[in-house]
């Protein structure tokens, strides 16, 4: 895991997620007239945040992998 970079490559992620779940949650509280309450909205950026946190974590640290394969 420390040659992979995994903690960094999750800060990374999560650093991107929340910032990509903050742009879109506003937008969508901003800009909603329907039925549906502001909590509902925030509940959807916070599955959102930690969907793509993870992906991203993921995908930052197969690189990283890979890497480290062609560097051996």
């Amino acid at each position: 895991m420390t040659a992979l970079h995994v903690r960094r490559n999750a800060a990374i992620g999560f650093a991107i997620s929340i910032l990509v779940a903050a742009i879109f949650t506003h937008g969508t509280i901003v800009g909603a007239d329907g039925p549906r309450p502001d909590a509902a909205y925030l509940a959807l950026g916070f599955v959102l945040a930690v969907g793509l946190g993870l992906l991203l974590a993921a995908i930052f640290t197969l690189g990283s992998a890979i890497r480290l394969a062609r560097a051996e």
